[in-house]
């Protein structure tokens, strides 16, 4: 886990772990996009604009993202929660 000792799901950008959390920040950006792509997909499918076959490629391509997904993760020792990181007065990201 990439966050400092308080858990405050602030990202931890001092210069011994700038890399770090540059990963930290790459991947939350990557999560944050493939789940806007995941709900623009569904609102598609449940419009009922898309053919079976069309439905079938998009259901492949969003299970293999969130295979690859999970795979950076486990190469960056992240995890879900180091995903959602904390804007302050805004709240969480995701």
């Amino acid at each position: 886990m990439l966050q400092d000792s308080n858990q405050s799901g602030r990202i931890n950008l001092d210069p011994d772990s700038a890399q770090d959390g540059l990963a930290q920040l790459v991947m939350t950006v990557i999560e944050l996009l493939r789940q806007v792509v995941e709900r623009h997909a569904i609102r598609r499918v449940e419009g009922g604009t898309l053919t079976d076959e069309q439905i079938e490629d998009l259901g492949i391509a969003l299970m293999n993202l969130e295979e690859k997904m999970e795979e950076l993760k486990e190469i960056f020792g992240l995890d879900a929660e180091d995903l959602n990181i904390d804007l302050g007065p805004l709240g969480n990201l995701m």
